[in-house]
């Protein structure tokens, strides 16, 4: 079969459907997409809230809780424990199929009578303030996150100790606003690092120690600026440079990452990899146009998918022993042959399914937990299923669902994002494709606006003490006014004491900024979920790659051979 060219129904651009994306369609029987590859992976994003904890009250205890859902969430929202408890029964929402109404139509009625957890949690312990996380100990404001144990203000850690405020870290220990750090040890104001300890403002480094302000370095120590020192002049610079300071911290953020930009990046960040196309992949085999993927083969269009995943097509987060997962979202734990679900693990043959677990064969379902032969939580026959799931579909087909903005859904798109129980400020679809309000109002999506704070700032940014030194535990009283003009958070902030402990003992300067604004800080540093075609731009090298380095960045892009010339 020949490619094909299509027209996106949402954004009107066109795309290419390959020969391969019609034997995969083909493998798991479904049409042809209608939305371009980025409309499909925003439209699955809409439903992810990563970060973002809200108050509200349980639905069936009055309890006040934390939860992933906004107050004015029209969904209805039970404790996590309640939710998982026997004091209540998700089939008795149980439907029969009406053949004269859309299937989603009849889906979203269902949506919004059977209970959301209010958080998806899994072992924590003294780690109330954290979501999409598992086994969690003394940890505060940590999510998409497991194993970690004493860390704060961190997304995407896996085996992290003694940490704040990183981003994307796996094994490591004692970091501080980190990026992309994979088994570092004491690694301050760094990104892109392995096999790192005590490196301070360091990129792209490997099996290096005691390293200052250094990029693109490999089994280096005692470098400041990639020049060499001797081991005492190293700590006698170290000193000098006062890292205690805030002022002396933001002199030195400046200068180290106008450093960086004098040494070339590899055009994608990935290691051990065979046939792949994307950003952050590493260990993996026949995987295109994919980000953030571990360890994974033969996947194209998937996004933080881990751990021996195969054969999926429109993916986003999760993995773990995953096979033949179509447009899923938040999906994983040996799951296979689902079409079209959110939030679901050891399950298999799902379509349309939201919050199940260890099931098989359900159609259009919520919440179900050792269910098989369910459509819209009703149970019926092994044989009856099958031949109504044969109706449903061809129903879908005669008679769509059409959104608000008149964007038709037959049987083999994903969920419209008018059934998302989730404001579009509130998910990550904000961060990988940012909309102004007006404009996400425009496109048909809702929006939520935060109320002001309940705290009022008692002391300014500004006036903190500058070194850390001068600072004692009279600022745990205080509530600190964030400095950023445009803060995205509550405006205020406070320290809590494990967090000044370790600020004390690191020698590390208060922040200024609230957490939601140090979060958006941090996550500049992350390439964006898209796509140019360029050329490297070593002079005499001519090799084409698909980059996720913008044409208008300020980095020299090289290839991958010319990459590894530069470091040799």
């Amino acid at each position: 079969m020949k490619s094909k060219t299509k027209q996106c129904q949402n954004c009107k651009a066109d795309f290419t459907i390959e020969p391969e994306d019609f034997e995969f369609y083909k493998k798991i029987d479904v049409p042809e997409p209608t939305f371009c590859p980025n409309c499909r992976a925003q439209r699955r994003l809409i439903w992810r809230n990563e970060n973002n904890l809200y108050k509200r009250k349980c639905d069936l205890t009055g309890k006040d809780i934390f939860s992933q859902f906004t107050p004015e969430s029209k969904n209805k929202v039970y404790e996590r424990d309640v939710w998982w408890s026997d004091q209540w029964n998700p089939m008795k929402y149980g439907k029969d199929y009406d053949f004269n109404k859309p299937f989603l139509e009849q889906f979203k009625e269902l949506l919004e009578e059977v209970p959301w957890p209010s958080r998806l949690v899994t072992d924590l312990v003294n780690s109330d303030y954290s979501m999409n996380a598992s086994f969690l100990k003394n940890c505060y404001l940590i999510f998409d996150s497991s194993n970690g144990e004493n860390c704060a203000f961190g997304v995407a850690l896996n085996n992290v100790k003694d940490s704040y405020d990183g981003y994307s870290l796996e094994k490591c220990e004692l970091c501080y606003q980190g990026f992309n750090l994979t088994s570092c040890y004491k690694t301050f104001f760094s990104s892109h690092c392995t096999d790192c300890q005590e490196i301070y403002f360091c990129h792209n480094c490997i099996d290096c120690s005691n390293c200052f302000g250094c990029s693109n370095l490999r089994h280096k120590k005692y470098h400041i600026f990639n020049e060499s020192y001797s081991k005492e002049e190293y700590f006698k610079k170290l000193k000098e440079f006062d890292l205690g300071s805030y002022k002396k911290i933001l002199s030195l953020n400046k200068e180290t990452r106008e450093f960086w930009l004098k040494h070339p990046v590899k055009f994608m960040h990935g290691r051990k990899n065979d046939n792949v196309t994307g950003e952050y992949i590493d260990n993996s085999k026949d995987v295109k146009n994919s980000y953030m993927v571990k360890g994974s083969e033969n996947l194209k269009y998937c996004h933080l998918v881990w751990f021996n995943t195969q054969d999926c097509y429109d993916y986003f987060c999760w993995g773990d022993n995953a096979r033949l997962i179509y447009e899923g979202t938040v999906v994983g734990s040996g799951v296979s042959q689902l079409k079209f679900c959110f939030s679901a693990w050891e399950c298999r043959n799902l379509e349309y399914c939201i919050n199940s677990i260890n099931s098989h064969d359900l159609f259009g379902c919520s919440g179900l937990q050792h269910k098989q032969y369910c459509i819209l939580n009703k149970q019926y026959s092994k044989e009856e299923y099958f031949k109504m799931i044969g109706k449903i579909k061809k129903n879908m087909d005669d008679m769509p669902y059409i959104d608000k903005k008149e964007r038709v859904y037959k049987y083999g798109e994903f969920f419209p994002s008018e059934l998302s129980p989730l404001d579009y400020n509130s998910t990550i679809a904000n961060e990988y494709y940012p909309l102004a309000k007006e404009e996400a109002l425009k496109q048909g999506y809702s929006w939520y606006n935060k109320p002001k704070s309940e705290h009022q700032p008692t002391i300014k940014a500004i006036d903190l003490p500058d070194n850390i030194k001068d600072v004692d535990d009279k600022i745990l009283k205080e509530v600190i006014e964030c400095s950023s003009p445009d803060c995205s958070g509550s405006n205020a902030f406070r320290i809590i004491p494990q967090e000044l402990e370790f600020y004390q003992k690191m020698n590390l300067p208060l922040p200024r900024l609230c957490p939601d604004c140090r979060y958006e800080e941090r996550i500049k540093q992350r390439n964006p979920l898209n796509f140019w075609h360029r050329t490297c731009m070593k002079k005499g090298c001519n090799t084409e790659f698909e980059t996720s380095y913008a044409p208008d960045r300020k980095e020299t892009v090289y290839c991958e051979k010319c990459y590894q010339e530069e470091l040799n």
